[in-house]
């Protein structure tokens, strides 16, 4: 810290116990940094320039004659009184509350950022998913299927971090492959032969013994992650390939059906398969943003210990959004035909994100990390963008193909 000394004109007076006036002797040289100071002036001021910052003090002279030990480089605290000592950490309080203004404008342009990148990227995926399951088909087979490999990559390295490691032995780096590369093969395989059981029982049979039959002591822990791996990240992502198409059923009182180009599908492409996906992804979306929206502004009361930051505030939010989009969207699609169903598939919606989401946080609660990747900026990885979607296409496909026409509403 630079100091300076601004000192009206004065006298040196020799070194003398007893003098009040200049000694008429020869004058001696003093003792190193050290002034006698005489004033034939009114009261001088003293300037301290602390980091560009100047103050000037001029009630902080010491008396008359005192003899002032000037160093070099002395420090403030040093050159003054109380009252500067007061004054000057008066100014250090103030460049730390500068400082601490400053941190929480950095945080805030921060978090600012990070909800515009947020943003940004919800819509370019919502907008790229959206394309996909009105297309249909290997389309929407084929992105199922690489969000799949990315999101059963991000589980099996959550598997092998720090956190859970600790506890298990996580399964060998090549069962852990091996096993991304059934969970992306799967969707393909659903889509191709109409269902999924027999290869998912012929995979989790060949991982199985891959694991019993590997070098040195093999371990239950490798055994129960990686099986709980083929269904989280490859079985249950399947029913989306299911509810989307395998339900081929014509949605014949949907009204887009009738205006939608011949070119693209006509009346025909409209399917039950799509009307129920594109209510079931609208709800989970709407779910979503209404519970992160009101558990922001109002959320006090801690859900669940799992996930810190959900409150009961964003659940019943998030629950009323879900509902209430699932019913706007049956009226304009047609379907389903009554108010009741379409609340209660708007509740199964609702139910399958939170279970997923909780799942998710709890995986990622176990490693210590707050996201599972950092592929999508503002979101994290793929597994956390897809976590509220895991559980939710098989409820909805169990909906539409065991509830509806069980009870005809």
């Amino acid at each position: 810290m630079a100091s300076c000394m601004e000192l009206e004109r004065c006298n040196q007076i020799p070194l003398s116990a007893t003098a009040t006036t200049p000694c008429a002797r020869p004058w001696r040289p003093l003792p190193e940094r050290t002034l006698i100071l005489t004033r034939r002036r009114p009261r001088p001021n003293l300037g301290l320039v602390l980091n560009r910052t100047t103050l000037a003090h001029a009630n902080c002279i010491l008396p008359k004659r005192h003899r002032i030990a000037a160093m070099a480089r002395a420090e403030p605290d040093k050159l003054g009184g109380d009252d500067c000592d007061r004054d000057i950490q008066e100014v250090s309080k103030g460049r730390e509350l500068v400082g601490e203004e400053e941190d929480s404008v950095a945080e805030v342009k921060r978090k600012a950022s990070q909800l515009r990148k947020r943003i940004v990227s919800g819509i370019g995926i919502g907008v790229s998913v959206g394309g996909m399951v009105l297309a249909g088909g290997w389309g929407f087979t084929l992105t199922v299927a690489v969000a799949v490999f990315v999101a059963s990559r991000e589980y099996f390295e959550l598997v092998r971090s720090r956190g859970i490691a600790a506890g298990m032995t996580p399964p060998p780096r090549y069962v852990s492959r091996v096993c991304s590369v059934i969970c992306t093969v799967m969707p393909l395989l659903t889509l191709y032969f109409g269902q999924i059981d027999i290869p998912v029982i012929f995979a989790a049979f060949a991982v199985a013994m891959a694991l019993l039959l590997q070098r040195g002591n093999p371990r239950f822990a490798q055994l129960s992650s990686t099986m709980f791996g083929l269904f989280y990240c490859g079985y249950l992502p399947c029913f989306w390939i299911k509810l989307r198409c395998g339900l081929s059923a014509p949605a014949l009182n949907t009204r887009l059906g009738s205006v939608w180009p011949v070119l693209l599908g006509g009346q025909a492409h409209w399917t039950v398969g799509l009307v129920a996906t594109l209510i079931s992804v609208s709800s989970v979306i709407a779910a979503d943003t209404f519970a992160f929206i009101v558990g922001k502004a109002f959320g006090k009361t801690p859900l669940i210990s799992v996930s810190p930051k959900k409150t009961w505030e964003g659940t019943i939010a998030g629950l009323g959004g879900c509902i209430a989009t699932s019913v706007i969207l049956s009226k304009i699609f047609s379907w389903p035909a009554s108010v009741i169903s379409a609340i209660a598939f708007g509740f199964l919606n609702f139910f399958g994100s939170i279970f997923g989401d909780l799942t998710e946080s709890m995986i990622k609660r176990d490693a210590g990390v707050k996201d599972s990747g950092s592929l999508i900026p503002g979101h994290g990885g793929i597994l956390d963008r897809v976590d509220s979607y895991i559980f939710t296409g098989a409820l909805a496909y169990s909906f539409v193909k065991a509830f509806l026409p069980l009870y005809g509403v």
